[in-house]
């Protein structure tokens, strides 16, 4: 089973930037739909982006533009990078994958590997 460990996360300020990474072991990630998920305090886990090797990204609506993931398949590792933070994306930040896909990569339910989750905090 593919072990997950994100990293990267921080206090910024509105309108910083920050880029988060996810490191796996155990699987090579450029053989999964790896994607970042969020959780606020007393919210549901949410989408945040996804992608797998030659297909295009995913990305929610509230971070469209904004934020960007990527690979380094040399590195088995994922990126999110997030530019012009909002108080609003405060949240702990998890990365997640899955061989199969079987209804929406959006769908939390879809992904069986997990990471810890970083706490990314954007100040007002």
């Amino acid at each position: 089973q593919v072990q997950l460990v994100e990293s990267g996360g921080g206090l910024v300020q509105t309108g910083g930037s920050l880029t988060l990474s996810c490191a796996a072991s155990g699987g090579t990630l450029n053989s999964y739909v790896t994607g970042w998920f969020r959780q606020a305090p007393g919210k549901e886990r949410e989408f945040v982006a996804a992608r797998r090797t030659s297909a295009y990204p995913l990305y929610a609506d509230s971070v469209k533009g904004r934020f960007t993931i990527s690979a380094d398949n040399a590195r088995n590792t994922v990126f999110l990078q997030m530019n012009s933070l909002k108080p609003e994306d405060t949240a702990v930040y998890y990365c997640a994958t899955t061989r199969v896909i079987r209804s929406s990569w959006r769908d939390v339910g879809q992904y069986n590997n997990w990471g810890q989750g970083t706490q990314v905090t954007v100040s007002s």
